[in-house]
């Protein structure tokens, strides 16, 4: 099971740190993805973290402003977003990909997905 977490109101140009926490099963060999989907929009990858080397890789259209960590010993992985805009605003959800040592951000290659998480950046 993965449960999202730490989504909220904040003004354009603020932060917020989303964490992802995982039950049953752990992060060591596998890669957590971060997704949204705003209202009438398809869902898009945000980033992903290979556990297992700690890589990670962003959307263009965050790059420099969201970092991706994971804390493997807590089974949790963190979204720290910075200089968030309203486009950012979406319902953001963790997914884990069962196999190991891929990196991708496309939502269908995701095995396991927590619920998601409101972010809404007002201008």
């Amino acid at each position: 099971q993965l449960q999202a977490s730490g989504g909220g109101l904040v003004q354009a140009g603020g932060s917020l740190r989303l964490s992802c926490a995982a039950s049953g099963f752990t992060f060591d060999d596998y890669t957590i993805g971060w997704f949204r989907q705003a209202p009438g929009k398809e869902r898009e990858g945000v980033s992903c973290i290979v556990s297992s080397d700690g890589s990670t890789y962003y959307a263009d259209s965050v790059k420099g402003r969201f970092t991706i960590s994971g804390d493997n010993a807590k089974n949790t992985v963190y979204l720290q977003m910075t200089r968030l805009k309203p486009e950012d605003t979406a319902v953001y959800y963790c997914a884990l990909l069962g196999v190991p040592f891929i990196a991708t951000l496309r939502p269908y290659e995701y095995d396991y997905w927590g619920q998601g998480t409101l972010v809404t950046v007002s201008s």
